[in-house]
């Protein structure tokens, strides 16, 4: 692999909807390039992109792959991202490295969720982007209406560059609607010819499209558009190389990437109308000192860790030392590679703007800043998405903790998306993902690559207990048994204290020494241990007001140990006739969806036992606020998009503690017995 200079390099992102083609046209450009020798298919698992066993096995790609193309003395690093919303952490990161996105769309699907995903998430970081509609050569292609589609969803910045050009069924090139000339494939090459007859009206249609999304660039081209007169290609092309940049032109352009039709003229516009490092829109300082900003991490059992970083300044080169601003340790890059797929080719540089890897890190993780010690760089960290969908893991074989603990600690390096945490109150481990695939990919990944069996579960959901009455209760501890006896005996009165963030109050009340001071502690001490486990379910205990009120005590067997045997027989009677309940978590949510699907997510909450909050409209889509408890919601995430197509969002937190219907109660009372 050769390296190439700043201003002959291209960074794109190929985003759209899982299963639209990003995978094939990655592999049609490598191809078409010289890349490869041979043409790799999804089906057949023998894509560069998609090379590990999970990806093969789903026939989809669930991380980001690195495939440089070179390509008319350019470098095209194409980072082919999934398209699955469960993996949209991979997404951010090839975002964070990527100066243009490509946006591919199936010919005979037209617009999806996750085509307009993929435009959002263009919109947020002010991305550059082409459309690019492949699969051509499907039945009854109406193009025309696609882009009609486009231009109604997206705005007037669409402008399509091409309209097809078909012999029946057959897409056999196209006709460019800015130079007004036919061109023929012929393999995977394109021949010039004259327009056919009777594509008049389509091309007009077309053009007319162009020049609205141009003269929207520039106030002369906005004045000669009004004014019909004649917009010369030289204005078209320039103005086209200024608004694509800018993000105010998206070209659209057609092809068929398994014929590798189309994939060429792509290639070229990709080059001649997408930025270079140096002039997108968080430009690569070529001049400064080195900086590398680290957007992904690979690790992998048998070949080890690798960081993949962007060159922000500077130039890297083999053997460098560069200091970790997280950490405050020195780095050395013994070895710089540029990957393709899971190929490795060795470089001794590479200049600002180019993307490589570097292999064995000690301590540098995904949005670590690496630079020159006397350097003053840090870039901003990657916004990824925050998990929502949790389940508890449990290894299967036998001492496994361990192992499977270390697993998990490897898989959290390689997708932000995925935590993992103790929970001391269970004493389970739970997983956070953005979805139920993504913690399924997880499983098997644990199963195949790390030698770990694994079930996932529900978590346990934290309820409480605490008390809604008022009692008064003696408790005696006696015991002779030759020698010491021990003697305890306390009289309390157990009522609710009002603040169930606080598991108990305790107060005193003796009068006359019936019960010694020294002994308060150990009867405080007693209801403490008391509290970590109610008398209905066994879950702790909270809001409780534990007032010792009288007692005895005698002179030689009482004892710190009898006093407190003493309060927790007490405390087992006195919360028991003090109408005891469950309290259980609740979560404040909100959830933004299109307006279309209010009533579904409204009708869905209330079968949740969910309580309306309120709602508010932003950005053309509700947001509906309501509490809802948290053992309903593990994997609301992934009902959430299932019920809205893609299109929802969700986002909670735990809000308090109330008492749980009665019905629940007794099933949470049941579930608890089940396991005792």
């Amino acid at each position: 692999m050769n390296v190439y200079e700043t201003k002959k390099i291209r960074n794109i992102a190929l985003l759209g909807h899982g299963g639209c083609g990003k995978t094939t046209l990655t592999e049609a450009m490598l191809y078409t390039a010289g890349g490869k020798s041979r043409f790799g298919r999804v089906e057949n698992g023998n894509t560069s992109s998609d090379f590990d066993q999970e990806e093969i096995k789903r026939k989809i790609s669930i991380r980001t792959s690195l495939i440089p193309v070179e390509w008319k003395n350019h470098k095209i690093n194409v980072l082919d991202t999934p398209g699955y919303f469960d993996f949209v952490g991979n997404v951010k990161e090839a975002i964070s490295a990527c100066d243009a996105a490509i946006i591919v769309m199936k010919a005979s699907s037209g617009i999806e969720v996750g085509t307009e995903k993929a435009w959002e998430i263009c919109e947020e970081a002010k991305l550059p982007r082409m459309l690019y509609i492949t699969e051509m050569d499907a039945p009854n292609v109406d193009i025309e209406a696609i882009l009609d589609d486009c231009k109604a969803k997206f705005g007037s910045s669409i402008a399509p560059m091409q309209v097809p050009w078909y012999d029946g069924e057959k897409y056999i090139g196209y006709i460019h609607a800015v130079k007004m000339v036919a061109r023929r494939f012929e393999g995977d090459k394109v021949i010039e010819c004259d327009i056919p007859e009777g594509y008049e009206e389509k091309l007009e249609h077309v053009r007319t499209m162009i020049l609205e999304a141009v003269a929207e660039t520039d106030e002369d081209l906005m004045e000669k558009y009004f004014a019909e007169e004649e917009i010369t290609v030289e204005e078209i092309e320039k103005a086209l190389k200024v608004g694509v940049a800018a993000g105010d032109i998206v070209p659209v352009l057609c092809g068929n990437s398994v014929d590798r039709a189309g994939i060429r003229t792509l290639m070229d516009n990709i080059i001649r109308c997408f930025p270079s490092p140096d002039e997108a829109v968080e430009p690569c300082d070529m001049e400064n000192k080195t900086g590398l900003f680290i957007f992904k991490t690979m690790v992998d059992p048998f070949i080890g860790k690798f960081s993949l970083f962007k060159v922000r300044s500077g130039e890297v080169n083999r053997d460098d030392s560069l200091f970790n601003v997280r950490t405050g340790e020195v780095e050395k890059l013994s070895h710089i590679y540029v990957l393709q797929g899971k190929e490795q080719m060795e470089v001794e540089k590479l200049y600002a703007g180019d993307i490589g890897a570097v292999s064995k890190l000690r301590n540098t993780n995904t949005c670590d800043t690496l630079r020159d010690k006397d350097a003053n760089i840090e870039y901003e960290p990657i916004d990824f998405d925050k998990p929502y969908v949790q389940m508890a893991i449990f290894p299967l074989g036998k001492g496994d903790e361990e192992k499977m603990s270390l697993a998990l600690t490897k898989l959290m390096a390689e997708d932000k998306t995925f935590y993992t945490e103790y929970d001391k109150e269970t004493h389970e481990t739970v997983i956070y993902g953005i979805g139920e695939q993504q913690l399924d990919v997880v499983v098997n990944m644990l199963q195949d690559k790390f030698k770990v069996g694994v079930r996932l579960a529900p978590p346990t959901t934290r309820y409480r207990e605490t008390i809604k009455g008022k009692m008064q209760v003696r408790g005696k501890h006696k015991k002779q048994s030759g020698g010491h006896g021990q003697y305890g005996d306390v009289v309390m009165e157990f009522e609710p204290s009002g603040d169930l963030d606080m598991p108990y109050v305790f107060e005193e009340k003796i009068f006359g020494g019936s019960v010694p001071k020294q002994y308060f502690p150990a009867v405080e001490k007693g209801l403490e241990e008391c509290i970590h486990r109610g008398v209905l379910a066994g879950y702790p205990v909270v809001g409780l007001k534990a007032v010792l009120l009288d007692g005895s005590y005698h002179p030689v067997d009482s004892s710190e140990m009898a006093f407190k045997m003493a309060t927790t027989i007490a405390f087992k009677e006195g919360v028991v006739k003090a109408k005891p309940t469950i309290l259980e978590p609740i979560a404040h949510v909100e959830i933004s969806v299109p307006d279309e699907y209010t009533g579904d997510i409204m009708g869905d909450m209330k079968k949740r036992r969910g309580r309306l909050i309120g709602m508010e409209l932003q950005q053309r889509k509700q947001l509906i606020i309501a509490e809802v408890p948290m053992s309903e919601i593990y994997r609301y995430a992934t009902d959430l998009r299932s019920m809205t197509q893609g299109r929802g969002t969700v986002e909670y937190y735990f809000e308090r503690y109330e008492e749980a219907p009665s019905d629940v109660q007794q099933k949470v009372i049941d579930a608890r017995k089940e396991l005792a």
